[in-house]
Order: structure tokens, then C-alpha cells, then sequence
């Protein structure tokens, strides 16, 4: 395992710089690497960063989201086996913005991952692009 590994809540809590770099190697690079099953990696990828934290509350998992970059995360609605989440932020804007085509694979995967432990149930999260709102709804579903 990787020393950085060990770290990931620390790197997402003393490392916040812009993000055009992360956009060109998640955008561009991991796609061009991962070919046609990029996007089940990246959900996967996710859910393995979320391991590497013990997660309590909602609002660490809202602040993992702010520190990293990948925008401002909402609690919307709540139902007996469904949760609701909203990402926005600049970066999210900007995103919509652009030619990129973009997915949310990696933070679906990881709110997936940070569900399951706080809820103590097996979740999935899928995710919907809402580019008029320049939003990002998740819906984490509770698969037991």
C-alpha cells in the first residue's frame, strides 16, 4: 500500500490548490488510460478513497467534499432508502460551462463507500448532471 494512502484525510485537509491540474488528469488523462471501463474504475476508485477514512457524520463527508475541491455537497431529501445530495461550487460551474464532457463517477463511488459506513448498510450512488442549474444531484440508494 501507498504511504499517501495512509493520508488521505490529512492531503484533503493541507493540500488545497486550483483545480485546473486535477480536471486535466481526471478529464483527459484517467479516460485516455482507463478506455471503455473508466467510468466502473473511477466508481471504484472512489469508494477506495472513502475506505481510507472513518467516517462519523454527514458533515465530515460535506467537508471532505469543500477541501478537495469537488464543490459544495447538500443534504436535499431524505427517504426510507434513498438519500438526495446536490454538489454546486465554481468548479461544478465551470465545468458546465465547458466542452468537457464530464462525469461524477468518482465522488458517486465515494459517497457510496462513506453511506455504507454510516449507515451501516450496502449503498450504491448514482448521479445526475443538471448543466441549466449548474448542479449535480447524487442519489445514494440503500441496496438492503
Amino acid at each position: 500500500m501507498h504511504h499517501n494512502l495512509n493520508m488521505t484525510d490529512q492531503i484533503a485537509e493541507q493540500l488545497q490548490t486550483t483545480g485546473s491540474g486535477y480536471d486535466l488528469l481526471r478529464y483527459v488523462c484517467l479516460p485516455d488510460l482507463l478506455g471503455k471501463d473508466a467510468t466502473t474504475i473511477l466508481y471504484v476508485l472512489g469508494k477506495n478513497i472513502a475506505r481510507q477514512i472513518e467516517w462519523q457524520t454527514f458533515d465530515q463527508v460535506a467537508d471532505f467534499f469543500n477541501n478537495t475541491g469537488w464543490g459544495s455537497l447538500t443534504d436535499i431529501k431524505q427517504k426510507r432508502s434513498e438519500h438526495i445530495f446536490e454538489l454546486t461550487g465554481p468548479a461544478i460551474s465551470q465545468r458546465m460551462k465547458s466542452d468537457l464532457v464530464v462525469d461524477y463517477r468518482i465522488e458517486a463511488g465515494f459517497l457510496a463507500e462513506a453511506f455504507q459506513q454510516l449507515k451501516g448498510k450496502p449503498c450504491e450512488c448514482s448521479e445526475e448532471i443538471y448543466p441549466k442549474k449548474n448542479t449535480v444531484a447524487f442519489h445514494v440508494l440503500y441496496t438492503k
